[in-house]
């Protein structure tokens, strides 16, 4: 137990996992000897990195922490608001409480490993643990492995063995009740609003994490078409954890193979950048980096703007422009485009993605856009080039969704391609092979 004059608390740490139900870490907490004291941490580090005030995550991560905290305190307790780094935090909670331990979910990124390693050892020159546990994953990398050990490249050998380890899965550990009492017994705090922190309110809409069953079952039939309500719009969710992975893989073996498969492909990403963390700033795959980009500024900017007279393009980026959301099919077709017909540098896109993207998240970006550029893990091949034209006549064939975000096509205000497909196809094609050959 602990003893001394000041109260004896464990600190549970929220990250990326927004919720109270079937949350590992904080289970752990709850189930230790001393009170949990929960509390969020807005990191200006990370936040001095978003290139404007009205950033819609920003906003999303407040209103679902303020739910949280809302919560809490109907039940006695609080949440713990800090914008502050997570040092200074834990240097005053250290001179404030006794504190036992302190829990939180992993995070796999870099910045988040580097954050943690500098508490880890804060805390435990205190003689503190850090207790971290798996929780928006359901395997970590080095739980999927080959038979020799070492870490796979190509997705469709990784899905087998994943499946067969999600299939010997006894059940999974979804918990049901939550020990309020257990919570630390303290008076409302008051949370740093979001303009002390420096953010403004975008009021955008943002999609709910209920789930239609009719949407995960018909999912396989309906999810490459852009103007329908096909997809689960669940991205933003799963990469804050305001919903449960667990819950969402057990859902989708009921109901949907291709929507676990999906789910999969996330965990596959998130291996690739526990194993090869070098994709953060570099190809996959070496050859590729001495592909001699165009980069050329003004063609970039029509592609951020929607201005690049390829409507199913177009519509694409204005959507995400507007909303912060773009359909997973038409991303593949932006990314292309960019990287094949532009021949503009996989990375240029993927910070643009970064910037704009309300489930923006390392290593599902970074794996979409070396997908799309031929250079990462199960990459297109540099001689497939999605063509903007045959990919709407498939998924968009009455231009509903081209209509809805670009009003003007069809008009003598819509702008000309800005360049001729056959001929930027083989120009890609060239380069990629001089490149690499």
């Amino acid at each position: 137990m602990c003893m001394g004059s000041k109260q004896q608390i464990s600190v549970f740490w929220f990250r990326r996992d927004l919720r109270l139900e079937d949350n590992t870490a904080l289970q752990n907490a709850l189930d230790s000897a001393c009170p949990v004291l929960p509390i969020f941490i807005f990191d200006p580090d990370i936040l001095g990195k978003l290139e404007s005030t009205r950033d819609a995550r920003v906003e999303f991560i407040y209103e679902e922490i303020i739910k949280i905290k809302t919560t809490l305190e109907a039940h006695g307790s609080t949440l713990q608001v800090y914008h502050d780094t997570p040092e200074k935090v834990f240097k005053n909670l250290l001179g404030t409480y006794r504190i036992c331990h302190v829990f939180a979910n992993k995070d796999y990124e870099p910045y988040a490993l580097g954050r943690d390693n500098k508490i880890k050892h804060l805390l435990a020159s205190q003689g503190i643990s850090f207790n971290t546990f798996k929780d928006h994953l359901i395997f970590e990398g080095p739980e999927v492995l080959k038979q020799d050990g070492t870490p796979f490249k190509v997705f469709t050998p990784f899905k087998r063995v994943w499946l067969q380890h999600f299939e010997d899965l006894p059940k999974l550990d979804i918990a049901t009740l939550l020990a309020y009492q257990k919570f630390l017994k303290t008076d409302p705090s008051t949370a740093p609003s979001m303009e002390m922190m420096g953010f403004e309110k975008t009021f955008r809409h943002f999609p709910g994490k209920e789930i239609d069953q009719n949407t995960i079952k018909n999912y396989d039939q309906l999810r490459d078409y852009p103007a329908l309500n096909g997809t689960s719009r669940l991205g933003v969710h799963l990469r804050f954890g305001t919903v449960s992975i667990r819950k969402m893989a057990a859902l989708a073996k009921k109901h949907n193979d291709t929507w676990l498969n999906e789910l999969i492909w996330r965990e596959f990403y998130a291996a690739v950048l526990q194993h090869f963390p070098h994709v953060v700033s570099a190809a996959f795959n070496s050859k590729y980096e001495k592909i001699p980009w165009h980069n050329n500024e003004a063609e970039f900017k029509k592609w951020c703007t929607g201005t690049t007279g390829f409507p199913i393009v177009d519509a694409g980026m204005r959507e995400l422009n507007a909303t912060g959301y773009m359909h997973n099919r038409v991303r593949m077709i932006t990314a292309s485009f960019l990287t094949k017909h532009l021949l503009i540098d996989w990375r240029w896109g993927e910070l643009y993605f970064a910037h704009k993207l309300l489930d923006f998240e390392l290593a599902s970006n970074n794996g979409g856009w070396q997908w799309a550029a031929g250079t990462g893990t199960d990459a297109q091949p540099y001689f497939r080039v999605f063509n903007p034209a045959s990919q709407t006549e498939k998924f968009d064939p009455k231009h509903e969704y081209i209509k809805k975000w670009v009003p003007e096509y069809g008009t003598g205000a819509y702008p000309p391609p800005m360049v001729d497909h056959k001929q930027a196809r083989l120009r890609a094609i060239d380069t990629y092979k001089q490149a690499v050959s």
